[in-house]
């Protein structure tokens, strides 16, 4: 274990920059007055948290939309961060090439320390080490520094303080797990880790253990009741957790707490006040040997996987591991299981083992008709148990999510719009979404606009608004400045409602990419995947990314992934193109024109796709096919040329100059 770790208090460094809850600045242990502005300090704060130098451009976009010298602004913001931080001569605002940088050595800043502790390891820290970074951890990021009508500025600040409130949970509950139950820092360090996450199951059996260790039995039974009401309000399954107790410090039982009353005096189930989503229920998988069943072990083993990656992925609501485990041995027929768990779709199947790895066959059914939706068979061969069940688990979880989407989409487009609920009209705007022209974009955006003032909590309808408004930026549908604002405001609502939704992070990261700030965008996408493993889109959108200006190798990582997760996803032509474009940029020409060729060949492809590989095959050599792809593009498009194919995206330099001068030999050029 690592027992060095940065220091809370004041050091001895000659600034210190409080972050993280009230912004403060001392110079050699004495505060120094910060300006009234509070685009100042977000200036410094920006500049501090964004690592490398940062373009103009950049800076002037994230704070003034529409004054009339930006650039003005900020040189006068910056003059006061010099005031502020410039020391004895030395010169720590930094201007080169247009670019903006902050000299932060001998600089104590408190944000920092808890990313560079993050990075070693949570989890590789003791206790001693831990404590004072979780002194560091003192409220929220830039308290106090919200700005109005500067949507970029406040959509970072929305994501960031999200990455930091996740570092401090993650830090309270390692305290948490490493402190002594009974010990004097006991409760202090089991009621933070329950603040932070009171719907943890962990920190709720933390905090009863320390009631119980303190003989505090009445307080053990109300946390217990209190804690149920919670967990059946936010729609999670408090069950599990009320046996775990049980099982580890058996108490007197109470009386159920009779939340409705059928008039006889029997409780029913408390009422749970969350927007509908299709629900399902995933049952053990028997497991299947020589000679009849055998133990079930792995075959729960994937079933729990599953359940909790899909509950990750956020878009079905899934019943958890204990309601779905009680009954499982009840031998119940799909419509009882359906009535008893109160869900839409149950998905059920069998596993069978073999030498080098194991098979399982899948069934997802409509509980209320055991009509049969979806059925696969899935295999992995793997040496290690463990990594068996994490890639027969993965494909489950992206296939099952997958079709029961498709399913509520058709669905969803056979009702009349006047009686759609928010979910449903979430689903037909997927619908429309998918077809990918500017009109039936526009229908789905009127769908997605009905979804949230039907339910305005609902983060994947802000979500596939803020996608629509992408699509009308990069396909130049409208005004591409407006739609990448209006893209920036959906996703920012997205996130305010459910920041640990992937879907949210997503559609940050791909607005974040219109406006130029590729770091940020690949930081969502980043944590979106972080947030669900499983998200196959999150992984497209990073291939995107890193495919024209990061790193191709990751793209073309990202994209074999994608599409690992979702074989037959609607973008699966945008998942082949990045491929494409990746392969261009490590000179793999042949390569990049063969997959291009499979993006055109996807039924929805747009001009862009066409566009790819028209572009690709002419840097292969193969003129005559560039040429075909060329002739469509004008049957789409008469006017469409190479330079409005570079304009729809962010390439490099060099990239660019090979595009220009293979387009006149397929007549795209301008």
């Amino acid at each position: 274990m690592e027992t060095d770790g940065p220091d809370v208090g004041f050091s001895a460094k000659e600034l210190e920059l409080r972050l993280l809850g009230p912004m403060k600045l001392m110079r050699r242990g004495v505060a120094v007055p910060l300006p009234p502005s509070r685009k100042v300090r977000a200036l410094l704060a920006y500049l501090a948290l964004t690592p490398g130098a940062v373009p103009r451009e950049r800076l002037c976009h994230l704070l003034w939309q529409v004054p009339s010298d930006p650039r003005g602004e900020l040189r006068w913001s910056l003059s006061k961060i010099r005031l502020l931080m410039d020391t004895d001569g030395r010169k720590r605002v930094i201007t080169a090439n247009d670019r903006i940088s902050l000299d932060l050595e001998d600089c104590d800043i408190d944000a920092r320390h808890i990313q560079e502790a993050r990075r070693r390891g949570i989890g590789n820290l003791d206790l001693e080490a831990l404590r004072p970074i979780a002194g560091r951890c003192g409220g929220d990021l830039l308290e106090g520094v919200e700005i109005d009508n500067s949507p970029a500025f406040e959509h970072w600040l929305t994501s960031v303080r999200s990455e930091f409130r996740l570092y401090a949970l993650e830090i309270a509950a390692e305290i948490g797990k490493k402190t002594p139950v009974g010990g004097e820092d006991g409760l202090p360090a089991a009621r933070q880790w329950l603040d932070l996450a009171p719907l943890d199951a962990d920190a709720n059996l933390r905090f009863l253990a320390e009631l119980s260790r303190r003989r505090m039995g009445d307080a053990c039974n109300r946390h217990l009741d209190a804690a149920a009401r919670l967990f059946a309000d936010e729609g999670e399954d408090f069950a599990p957790i009320r046996e775990a107790w049980e099982r580890l410090r058996p108490l007197p039982r109470q009386p159920a707490v009779v939340v409705v009353s059928d008039g006889v005096g029997r409780p029913s189930e408390p009422h749970v006040t969350v927007a509908r989503r299709a629900s399902i229920a995933v049952m053990p998988f028997r497991e299947l040997v020589a000679g009849g069943a055998g133990r079930n072990d792995l075959g729960s083993a994937v079933a729990h996987d599953v359940i909790s990656k899909l509950a990750r992925l956020r878009s079905l609501f899934v019943i958890a591991r204990g309601s779905v485990f009680a009954i499982a041995g009840e031998g119940l027929e799909l419509p009882e299981i359906g009535r008893r768990l109160g869900v839409d779709y149950v998905a059920t199947g069998f596993l069978e083992q073999h030498e080098l790895g194991i098979a399982v066959n899948v069934e997802v059914a409509e509980a209320a008709t055991a009509h049969i939706v979806w059925t696969e068979r899935f295999e992995a061969r793997a040496a290690e148990h463990f990594a068996v069940v994490d890639e027969i688990s993965n494909s489950i979880v992206s296939s099952i999510a997958a079709e029961i989407e498709n399913e509520e989409r058709n669905r969803a487009i056979l009702k009349p719009p006047d009686s759609l609920d928010a979910w449903e009209a979430y689903h037909r705007g997927l619908w429309h979404m998918f077809r990918f022209t500017a009109e039936e974009n526009e229908r789905a955006a009127e769908f997605f606009r009905l979804s949230t003032r039907l339910d305005p909590t609902f983060s994947r309808a802000h979500a596939g608004l803020s996608f629509t408004h992408w699509q009308r930026a990069f396909q130049r549908w409208g005004d591409r400045d407006g739609e990448t604002r209006d893209a920036l405001k959906a996703a920012g609502q997205s996130l305010l409602v459910d920041d640990q939704n992937p879907a949210a992070h997503w559609s940050m990261g791909r607005a974040l990419w219109l406006t130029g700030d590729h770091d940020q965008a690949v930081r969502a996408l980043e944590h979106s995947v972080l947030l669900s493993p499983n998200f196959a889109l999150g992984h497209y959108a990073l291939s995107f990314v890193h495919a024209q200006s990061g790193d191709p190798a990751a793209a073309i990582t990202a994209s074999d992934y994608s599409r690992l997760l979702s074989p037959y996803d609607p973008l699966l032509f945008g998942m082949l193109g990045t491929r494409a474009i990746a392969l261009i940029r490590l000179d793999a020409f042949e390569e990049a024109a063969d997959w291009a060729i499979k993006a055109a060949a996807r039924p929805n492809a747009h001009v862009h796709i066409l566009a790819i590989a028209a572009h690709c095959l002419a840097l292969a050599g193969r003129l005559s096919e560039a040429r075909s792809y060329a002739a469509r593009i004008r049957l789409q498009k008469p006017d469409y040329r190479t330079d409005n194919f570079l304009d729809a995206f962010h390439f490099t330099p060099d990239v660019i100059a090979r595009y220009r001068q293979v387009a006149a030999l397929i007549g795209l050029a301008t």
